[in-house]
């Protein structure tokens, strides 16, 4: 079986190296890159074609609910929101489902890397589940 590859996408490089290794840490899973805004994303999708993506919402230059509509009329593939606004804001999470998102997971404020760590089997889960999800174009 072909592992799934993931593109990591938060503008903080604590995150992107901890889902790092949460994610390669799992037989299945292998993250082929990690994007620290999505216009370096862009770029990125297109050169590795990864499986799927996780996305946070607050990034410089473009944020991660733009990103979204604009990938999923142009390119539609499975996300996994990860973002601390999921927790604080539901309907920033039901727009992201709405556009497409098949999951989200919120991002711990405090105690980042350790609190991340305990959510390491439901992030592992949740990646892969979403790339079993059939993802349509968004119109």
């Amino acid at each position: 079986m072909n592992k799934i590859r993931v593109l990591i996408i938060d503008d903080s490089l604590l995150i992107r190296k901890v889902l790092t290794e949460i994610l390669n840490s799992s037989p299945d899973i292998e993250v082929v890159g990690a994007a620290e805004d999505p216009l370096i994303a862009r770029e990125m999708i297109k050169a590795l074609n990864p499986d799927v993506l996780t996305l946070d919402i607050e990034m410089p230059r473009m944020d991660g609910i733009t990103f979204l509509r604009n990938l999923m009329r142009l390119r539609p593939m499975p996300v996994v929101m990860i973002s601390a606004l999921t927790e604080s804001n539901a309907e920033v999470t039901l727009t992201a489902l709405e556009l497409g998102a098949v999951d989200f997971i919120a991002k711990p404020t405090i105690d980042v890397e350790n609190a991340l760590n305990d959510y390491a089997d439901d992030i592992i889960a949740k990646v892969i589940v979403a790339s079993q999800a059939n993802i349509r174009r968004l119109e």
